[in-house]
């Protein structure tokens, strides 16, 4: 017997009824694994996010290692090849984005402190090498995840969950009941 049910229909979900689309973009920058890009296409499409913008060396669809991990997602979350990631983020800005880079900076904010603006562009970057010079400095914010490890990074994808989930609970949040 199959005890798993669509979460649609648990009644946990119901308070999410409302909340047709999480008012976040992801900018993926010179992400070199086909398989992290392909986790961000389905953990996009399960938090709802209105649109991934992949640049630089980031693999697009459709791609063996993106179908195999995203596994159909990669059809329905919104996405584009963005030639320059710099022009993008000025672009997101003026349109009212808060623009705001996941990377460990001296400047950085707690993910758990930060009250973000909506509509968020969030930008992730290479595996290793995170975002560039360039990029990192475009971002209004930057935004760490708390590590209590020995480690002091997390792979991009698992990052992106945290931070998308971490949003959606507080998109919910700040728009009262009807979210929460």
């Amino acid at each position: 017997m199959n005890e798993q049910i669509p979460y649609q229909v648990t009644a946990a979900a119901k308070s999410y009824g409302d909340c047709a689309q999480l008012p976040v973009a992801v900018l993926l920058d010179n992400l070199r694994s086909l398989y992290n890009v392909g986790s961000f296409f389905r953990t996009g499409d399960a938090a709802g996010i209105e649109k991934l913008y992949l640049s630089g060396i980031t693999g697009a669809p459709p791609q063996k290692g993106i179908s195999k991990t995203a596994l159909g997602a990669e059809e329905t979350v919104a996405w584009e090849r963005a030639g320059n990631a710099l022009e993008l983020v000025r672009s997101l800005r003026a349109r009212g984005y808060e623009i705001a880079a996941i990377e460990t900076s001296v400047h950085a904010v707690d993910l758990f402190d930060w009250s973000p603006s909506f509509p968020a562009c969030l930008i992730f970057g290479h595996e290793k090498e995170g975002l560039s010079p360039e990029l990192a400095a475009t971002a209004d914010r930057h935004i760490r995840i708390p590590m209590l490890g020995m480690k002091h990074s997390l792979n991009v994808s698992t990052a992106g969950g945290i931070v998308l989930y971490e949003l959606l609970r507080k998109y919910r949040t700040l728009f009262g009941p009807r979210y929460s």
